[in-house]
């Protein structure tokens, strides 16, 4: 594998950096290459603004020259259509740049973050916001100039992986606990940036209780990962359904007799497959970043340690 990871946490010493080195070092042990962009450490800009698809053209850049700032009526700033146009003329800042050349060169993608209120630390979100351009990651066309997605996309072909760790336990992150069931809590970055982008996103892998985790339970957890790292290459990904798979009809909605009495999110995954299920599964088996042990407290779900 070619291996992108991602990293967003302000702390070297804590668990997750800890993490990430025994992850690294297990691909590297297997023969596999990787390359990580330390999201805190780069002093990465987590904004998107105007600077991000102003910079100069670069010499030699394909197409033709770059047509006038796209902008609306109103002379606002037309992200999407702006961001596309600095791509495919040389207007990006060069940050941007380099880390689409790395996500050119990698065929797996891991994003490692700590659950932050339900979701990524900002400097990902500003990660994901600046580089998964239109023109680049979505907004493509096939031959039949229907839009490619949700198992198509700029980014098909690769695979895909979120590392995270929640101060709650793992119960609380089921199929019933109070938090959502941990896909759910994750479905924008499972489904909505991995699949839309055309990748294949892989059951994630979660520290739980992570805020008091013991050196034994941090043992346990760092050879999970080593080994879910060593079988990534041979594991399934989350059976997701694809837009253009026959499933979904001409509104983008789910054919009448596909589980017509159920929805929700679920309800878009095929049966059958790894980590979940779908509402016409036969079985839901266990995340195999689940919890060594058992903990207690009641400290906030969405956060997790700084150790």
């Amino acid at each position: 594998m070619k291996v992108l990871w991602i990293f967003a946490h302000p702390e070297q010493r804590s668990l997750n950096a800890s993490l990430m080195r025994e992850g690294l070092s297990e691909l590297a042990a297997s023969g596999h290459e990787s390359r990580v962009s330390d999201l805190y450490a780069m002093g990465w800009k987590a904004v998107l603004d105007a600077s991000d698809v102003r910079a100069p053209a670069r010499p030699g850049s394909p197409g033709s020259a770059p047509p006038a700032v796209s902008r609306g009526a109103e002379g606002r700033l037309t992200v999407g259509a702006e961001q596309e146009r600095a791509y495919l003329h040389g207007g990006q800042s060069e940050d941007v740049r380099e880390e689409q050349r790395k996500l050119a060169w990698a065929d797996t993608l891991i994003l490692h973050f700590p659950l932050w209120w339900f979701g990524p630390p900002a400097i990902l979100k500003g990660w994901l916001d600046r580089v998964l351009v239109q023109g680049f990651a979505f907004g493509l066309r096939g031959e039949d100039g229907r839009t490619l997605r949700y198992g198509e996309g700029g980014l098909a072909g690769r695979r895909a992986l979120v590392i995270t760790s929640a101060g709650a336990r793992e119960s609380g992150f089921g199929p019933r606990g109070v938090h959502g069931d941990i896909r759910h809590v994750l479905w924008p970055l499972l489904h909505g940036t991995f699949w839309y982008t055309g990748m294949a996103p892989h059951e994630p892998f979660t520290v739980y209780g992570a805020d008091r985790l013991t050196e034994a339970g941090y043992r346990a957890y760092a050879r999970r990962l080593r080994e879910r790292l060593r079988g990534l290459p041979d594991e399934e990904p989350l059976p997701y359904r694809s837009e253009r798979g026959g499933d979904y009809d001409e509104r983008l909605t789910l054919l009448p007799g596909i589980a017509p009495d159920v929805d929700g999110l679920d309800v878009h995954v095929r049966s059958g497959g790894p980590g979940t299920g779908g509402p016409d599964a036969e079985s839901v088996t266990r995340s195999p970043g689940g919890s060594p042990a058992r903990s207690c407290g009641s400290r906030s779900p969405a956060r997790a340690a700084s150790r």
